[in-house]
Order: structure tokens, then C-alpha cells, then sequence
């Protein structure tokens, strides 16, 4: 191993990738137990890498020189052997700067909740600190060295006007968990979360809804593995270099969802593009099949449809936790706001707006089996889809031409 990572758990880390489409070295994701970490930063087999969760702090005393960057967070995450000796950075205090600067938020005079105690929890504390914040204030579930409970949070520290969330609530494969309410914070202008995967964590889909400015931990991941890299090579980059690979990444992490009302071509539309970009496709109507070995008529006629509905709702929640692939939804899918908001954390949606006329009902469609049903059914849906959806797209050309349409907006967004 001469590049790479180590942590705890990796499987789902970005890291390679991003690495790869920065520079031309051969990057290694090794997770380490932490019986192993000992062993391995003392036989230092390796030219520079990179340390994550749970390890920032761990491997410190291997090191024979540690920058005043990383003395002053007290975490490394970056660690490059020359000559056998080791030296640390951390380059989270650059990624997280970026990452604000990306948002349009400003620390000077702000009061910043910081929620989470871990190594990047002092990072988000000297990036705020540094930047000018006026008041400092970091949550914790256990609180002690100058921590606070999330009780004391919400009983005063409401009038926060900056949260930085450096837990994990909220990481795949856990996308539905969140660790705060933000409609208790009514002077709030600005939301980070460190978690990168899924693209949009439930909190900053919050803070969007709420029209607070916010951003998730992927661009934070991408700028921190740029400097990281200039270190390894001890080189410098073009500044349009982070964009461009962010650019790269977020798109090849995303995925395409597909709504629309039943018969409008999504399951069609969604197989060419699977086949266009060489993704995997994911029915949310075949996996309910799949999962209960019933047919969806079936499961209508035997136990309803509000039972229907909660089994579509886990087969959402299933599908959306992945990254970089097509999703072809049910015709009903929008009926639940948190389908949809499961379905924004990893991707950009788009409605399928085929007209009414060109829609053709058959038995296989319990909610829209007769003309009737689907006139009912366009009616009662049409608004929920439009504002449900990234995207709206014109439906009545060929599946060919709707997919064209999709790919190209994607490509272009």
C-alpha cells in the first residue's frame, strides 16, 4: 500500500474514487480494527494516507511531526512517511472552509451549534473559531468538558444561527435519522452536515425546506482529498480542479428517479437509461414483489391499500439509500411526503408528464384500471407530481425521446 485510507468502516467510502479522478496513484481503502491500527502505524508501510473515523486522533502518537493545523484541532487525517518518519496534517479545516464558503455561510458574529464531539467536531470548531464566530457551542449526548445535552440545547441554545452536524445520524446505511429540529431555531441562516453519503442528509433537506442556506459533507470530502493529495505529492492544484471533480463525483453518485402516473413509461424509460449509463435499475413495484411474493393486485385485495402503501414505503426507503442508480417508482409513490423526501437524498427526480390521452389503463394497476380510474387518478396526482419532482418531462414522444430528454438535462445539470 504507498496511497490510501484507513478507518474503522470503509465499505462505502468515496475516497478511491475521488482520489482517482485527482491524480494518477493506485489509492487503497484499508479498514483497520483497532487492535490492528498499533501494528500497522508502526511498521509504516506506506508513502502518504489518509485517516478517518474512529483514528484521527489515534494515530498522534506515532507521529514525529504533527503541522499547527492539526496540533491546534487535535486530529490528523493526513499522514505522509518521509524517510520513515511520519508527519501529520488534517486537512478537514481547508474542506470545511470550502464547504461554507460553497454554502454562502458566513461565521463572523454568528453563534455556532456544533453538534458531535468527535474529530471533526474540533475541526468544525476551529474552522468557526478562525472565521470569526462569536459564540462556540458543542452538543453532545454524553456531555462533559464544556459540552452541552440536547435538552440544554433547546432550552438555550435556540438563538444558534449556524449548525454544523459532525455526528453520524443520518449516514448510509441509517439515511433517516436526524439530530435536531431545526424549526426550534428561529434566527438559523446556515446548516453543514459532514455526512456525505447520502448527497442531502434529512437535516439539510430540512434546512432547504425551510429556506435555510446548507450543504452536505461531499464537497467538504472532495476539497479536504484535494489538499490531501498536494500533500502526498507535495504539489499544488489548479483552483478549478475541486469543482471539477465534485462536479464528476456528485453525478456519478446520483441517482434518477422516475415519477409519474401509471402507464406513463417510467419502468420503459427507466431500463433504457440503465442501459444508456451501465447502471443498475431498481422497480420499486418489482421489489414489493419480490419482497412479499405477491403480486400488487393481490396485496391490494387481500390487505388494502393503506398496507400496500407502508410496504411501497419501505421498498423506497430501500432503493433510495443507494447511489448511482435508475429508480422506476409507482404511480401512487408521491401520495407520501416522506417517499419523496427519501427518494431527494440521493437523487434528482423527474416527472414523467405524459398526457392524460396517451395514458392506458389495464388490470394490473389496481388504482388505475378503468378510464375512469385513471382520469380520477391524473386529477387527484398531477399537482403532487409537479411538486414532487426536480424536473418535469414532456411525455408523449417515443420512450426513447423522454429518456434522451432525462439524460440530457442529467448530464447538463
Amino acid at each position: 500500500m504507498k496511497y490510501g485510507c484507513i478507518g474503522e468502516h470503509l465499505k462505502h467510502s468515496f475516497s478511491k474514487e475521488i482520489h482517482g479522478l485527482i491524480a494518477d496513484y493506485d489509492y487503497v481503502i484499508r479498514e483497520l480494527r483497532p487492535e490492528e491500527v498499533d501494528g500497522f502505524m508502526r511498521e509504516a508501510d506506506f508513502l502518504a494516507i489518509n485517516v478517518t473515523i474512529p483514528y484521527k486522533e489515534t494515530v498522534i502518537p506515532y507521529l514525529s511531526y504533527i503541522d499547527e493545523g492539526a496540533r491546534l484541532i487535535g486530529a490528523v487525517n493526513t499522514i505522509v512517511n518521509r524517510d520513515g518518519k511520519l508527519y501529520g496534517y488534517n486537512t478537514d479545516f481547508f474542506g470545511m472552509s470550502a464547504l461554507a464558503r460553497r454554502a454562502g455561510i458566513d461565521f463572523k458574529d454568528k453563534k455556532v451549534l456544533i453538534l458531535g464531539t468527535g474529530g471533526t467536531s474540533k475541526t468544525a470548531y476551529a474552522v468557526a473559531k478562525a472565521h470569526g464566530a462569536k459564540e462556540v457551542v458543542k452538543a453532545s449526548r454524553n456531555p462533559a468538558n464544556g459540552t452541552v445535552s440536547y435538552t440544554d440545547v433547546y432550552n438555550m441554545h435556540t438563538n444558534a444561527e449556524i449548525i454544523i452536524n459532525t455526528t453520524p445520524l443520518g449516514m448510509y446505511p441509517n439515511i433517516m435519522g436526524k439530530p435536531i429540529e431545526l424549526s426550534k431555531f428561529k434566527k438559523l441562516c446556515g446548516v453543514l452536515d459532514a455526512v456525505y453519503n447520502p448527497l442531502n442528509t434529512p437535516l439539510i433537506l430540512e434546512a432547504k425546506r425551510l429556506g435555510i442556506p446548507a450543504d452536505g459533507g461531499l464537497y467538504m470530502l472532495v476539497a479536504q482529498g484535494v489538499r490531501a493529495s498536494e500533500i502526498f505529492l507535495d504539489t499544488t492544484y489548479s483552483p478549478l480542479l475541486l469543482d471539477e471533480v465534485y462536479a464528476r463525483i456528485e453525478k456519478d453518485k446520483k441517482n434518477i428517479v422516475l415519477i409519474g402516473m401509471p402507464a406513463s413509461g417510467k419502468t420503459t424509460v427507466g431500463k433504457i437509461l440503465a442501459q444508456k449509463l451501465g447502471r443498475e435499475i431498481i422497480d420499486t413495484d418489482d421489489l414489493i414483489v419480490d419482497t412479499t411474493g405477491k403480486c400488487i393486485p393481490d396485496i391490494f385485495r387481500d390487505s388494502g391499500e393503506a398496507e400496500f402503501r407502508r410496504i411501497e414505503c419501505d421498498a423506497v426507503a430501500f432503493a433510495s439509500a443507494k447511489s448511482a442508480v435508475i429508480i422506476s417508482t409507482g404511480g401512487g409513490v408521491i401520495l407520501n411526503s416522506e417517499n419523496t423526501e427519501n427518494l431527494s437524498k440521493n437523487g434528482r427526480i423527474y416527472f414523467i408528464d405524459r398526457p392524460l390521452g396517451m395514458l392506458i389503463p389495464t388490470g394490473d394497476r389496481p388504482t388505475a384500471s378503468t378510464r375512469e380510474a385513471i382520469e380520477k387518478r391524473f386529477a387527484e396526482r398531477y399537482d403532487i407530481y409537479k411538486a414532487s419532482a426536480d424536473v418535469c418531462i414532456d411525455g408523449s414522444g417515443s420512450a426513447d425521446e423522454v429518456a434522451d430528454a432525462i439524460l440530457n438535462d442529467f448530464l447538463q445539470a
